[in-house]
């Protein structure tokens, strides 16, 4: 019977119990309950032998466990007499130090002698082999062998290195540098035909032996000597011939190119520093120029006319950023091999001619705007033409302005900014002197601060309508400016902003910042994108350009104040257009009422004086003076239509930017303000009503019959102001109460007026107040 299946982990007695009887089941039916009894007693015979087994192996482990705790026992003892054996022999140890000290001193000492007894005699070696070198040496330099030579000098050079405290060192050392200087003065001929034929093996043989003898600047010096004497050449004959200067440098900056490329890989198999010894090259390359670039630039900026001096600069430049561009993308590669301040040295001499010019460079912006726009005409004969000159010149305006940034950039990465702002604010000056006085020049070609004498009223709109595209280009200059500050912000923090590092505060003494040694240790810096010419040049402007890249970098580019000087000018000269329009309507308004206190028939009686009592009022109609201003001002709407359903952007942002004189009355009410055309129309009322009553009370005399025609013509004023829906001044309706009040009820109608008011009427009518 197999009972292994009781040790199974997933057993089941009830598949157990079927298994056994299955078999039972199939061979002999009728034998189940015999098998049963079998199986039981199998069972419990087996039961009772797993019994013993167990019973039997808790004994044995029993019986073990005394001898497992002696073996403890016994290695405790044997750990106690390690550790008393161990500390008998540090005692020992201690002992043996102790007894032995002096004698290890001596053997220290002895040791010591013989250390320098060996030095003094290697000392004497040295100084009989330098004695039997100098001997040697003379004959060794007539055989001309550079090699061997070398080697003798490289001997003489390690044995006067051990007789350093000899009397006759200082001497020694004055023979080895006069044998040295022998044999360069014999191998520079070779030297010289190896650079200039570019010969790798012979250049290796010099490298080695002038590294061996410590003269390896002293062979540097040879090999940038014969290179800087070809290149020098090459811009002597450049300079000689009919090149404009322009092409000049950008033959010699692709020579210079060229020269770096093919020496770089020359000097790869020569020198064990190619990079740097190449960029050395071109720096003493660039310093040895006759004439230098500097020198060279000065000329050309003294025969260039001051109105195409910038960019005649700007051209050398380009030529000059080309070339560094091109170097640049040369070195980048290996960027982390250069010595990165002979490489910032480089780019010292590279762009370093351009240094004072972009230091001016703000002087020479604003001189070039200046210029510039002195071109643009904005004053004509016709004031057509000068309108037509006014609307052309904004497109101008903010052409030279946009170019003037991409100057900043392109000559001084940015850095030049606050040059830039500067030139910009004398060119805006410059531009709204000029539109101020064009519109000076347009009021008197319109006559506009000429009232004339005569009463002739004649409607003449073109002043007005030419106002108007004035208004215009005012808009468009706002609308432009606007513009153009956010893409001045926008460019200068795309450009400059490079230089503003993260923990910049302007609240620092000095208003620099510092690199943190993290960044300095994160990535390799590149000389050519690291150039700043205004940080040691001009502290005080770089300082100045830190704290605008901060407030446009905190603030934002869309909150700044870049040119608020030049937004508030243009404003004002918004207010000056519409001043000229409104002039140009209220004009011929102001010339009839102007005529009303010098008319005759106020203080003259006439047959109709005599019918005045009997008279009705309505008897009466409005004076001609009166009458041609109704007639205008309801003309007005006509004209003023453009205001309204004219769609452009520009004339609506002037309009809603400028301000009208005569403004409404406080606790009037103002639906004007939401259409321009009735806020236009309300401001020509007002001032047509407030002259009016200012001409009224300058009235010397006034008869019966003239009161009653004054109020008339004041009632008919009254009713074209409610026809276009405005309100009739208060002062107006004051004085039309009083015209109109009977000479028995005066005193009472005028304690509703001011006083001044009634008393200068009263004196009118000939009435005591």
């Amino acid at each position: 019977m197999d009972f292994s299946r009781f040790l199974s982990d997933d057993f089941e007695v009830k598949s157990w119990v079927n298994a056994a009887f299955r078999a039972v089941q199939q061979e002999a039916p009728g034998k189940v309950d015999a098998h049963a009894a079998t199986l039981v007693m199998k069972l419990q015979l087996f039961i009772q032998e797993v019994n013993n087994a167990v019973e039997e192996t808790s004994h044995q482990a029993l019986q073990n466990m005394p001898r497992v705790l002696r073996e403890v026992e016994v290695l405790k003892q044997e750990a106690t007499f390690l550790k008393e054996q161990m500390i008998l022999v540090k005692e020992d140890i201690k002992k043996f130090e102790e007894d032995t000290a002096q004698s290890m001193q001596v053997l220290v000492e002895i040791d010591q002698v013989k250390s320098r007894m060996q030095l003094a005699a290697e000392s004497l070696q040295e100084a009989d082999k330098w004695s039997t070198l100098s001997a040697d040496i003379e004959e060794t330099l007539k055989t001309q062998d550079v090699s061997v030579i070398s080697a003798k000098l490289t001997s003489m050079q390690s044995s006067l290195a051990m007789l350093v405290d000899t009397p006759d060192y200082s001497e020694k050392c004055v023979h080895l540098e006069a044998l040295k200087n022998r044999l360069e003065a014999m191998a520079s001929p070779q030297i010289v035909a190896a650079f200039n034929s570019q010969s790798v093996d012979q250049a290796k043989t010099f490298v080695k032996v002038f590294t061996e003898i410590d003269r390896m600047p002293q062979l540097l010096a040879y090999y940038y000597k014969c290179h800087k004497v070809q290149l020098v050449a090459v811009w002597q004959d450049l300079c000689q011939s009919d090149l404009s200067l322009n092409r000049q440098l950008t033959e010699l900056y692709d020579t210079l190119l060229g020269t770096w490329h093919s020496q770089l890989q020359w000097a790869t198999q020569v020198f064990k520093n190619p990079h740097e010894i190449v960029t050395v090259l071109l720096i003493q390359t660039l310093g040895a120029l006759v004439p230098s670039i500097p020198v060279c630039l000065s000329t050309a900026m003294e025969r260039t006319g001051q109105e195409t001096k910038l960019n005649k600069l700007l051209e050398l430049y380009d030529a000059t950023i080309h070339f560094a561009k091109g170097l640049e993308a040369a070195m980048l590669p290996n960027l982390k091999e250069q010595n990165l301040v002979k490489v910032m040295e480089l780019v010292e001499a590279v762009y370093g001619p351009y240094k004072p010019y972009q230091l001016e460079y703000g002087d020479l912006e604003e001189e070039n705007l200046l210029i510039q726009i002195s071109a643009v005409p904005l004053e004509h004969w016709e004031v057509i033409d000068c309108v037509q000159e006014l609307n052309h010149s904004v497109n101008k305006l903010f052409i030279l302005a946009s170019g003037a940034i991409d100057n900043c950039i392109k000559l001084t990465d940015g850095l030049g900014v606050c040059g830039l702002l500067k030139a910009l604010k004398a060119l805006f000056t410059k531009y709204t002197s000029d539109f101020t006085n064009t519109l000076q020049s347009i009021r008197k070609k319109c006559k506009l601060d000429d009232v004339l004498s005569d009463s002739l009223f004649q409607e003449d709109w073109t002043a007005f309508q030419n106002s108007v595209r004035i208004i215009t280009t005012c808009g468009e200059l706002l609308r432009q400016c606007g513009d153009f500050e956010q893409q001045l912000a926008n460019r200068i923090l795309s450009t400059a902003g490079k230089y503003l590092s993260d923990s910049y505060s302007p609240c620092s003494f000095s208003g620099f910042q510092d690199t943190s040694s993290a960044e300095k240790k994160s990535s390799v810096k590149n000389p050519w994108q690291e150039y700043n010419y205004l940080l040691k040049e001009n502290p005080s402007e770089y300082a100045s350009l830190m704290e605008t890249l901060y407030t446009l970098k905190e603030k934002g580019t869309s909150n700044h104040n870049l040119l608020s000087s030049s937004r508030s000018a243009l404003n004002r000269l918004n207010q000056l257009a519409h001043h000229l329009a409104f002039d140009s309507v209220f004009l011929r308004i102001k010339q009839q009422l102007l005529l009303v206190p010098k008319m005759e028939g106020w203080n003259s009686g006439g047959i109709g004086e005599t019918l005045t009592d009997d008279l009705p009022n309505f008897s009466l109609t409005p004076l001609e003076y009166i009458s041609n201003i109704g007639q205008y001002i309801m003309s007005l709407p006509l004209h003023l239509e453009p205001f309204v359903t004219q769609e452009d952007s520009s004339l609506e942002l002037a309009l809603h930017a400028g301000k009208l004189p005569y403004p409404p009355e406080q606790g009037d009410e103002l639906p004007e303000l939401d259409n321009m055309a009735d806020y236009w129309l309300g401001s020509i009322a007002r001032a047509t009503m407030q002259t009016y009553c200012e001409v009224i009370l300058q009235i010397p005399e006034l008869t019966v019959h003239s009161t009653k025609q004054l109020a008339t013509d004041i009632d008919y004023l009254i009713n074209v102001m409610d026809a276009l829906g405005l309100q009739p001044s208060r002062t107006l309706q004051n004085i039309v109460t009083l015209l109109k009040a009977k000479p028995e009820d005066y005193r009472q109608a005028a304690k509703s007026v001011p006083r001044r008011m009634a008393s200068s009427i009263a004196a009118m009518r000939g009435l005591e107040c």
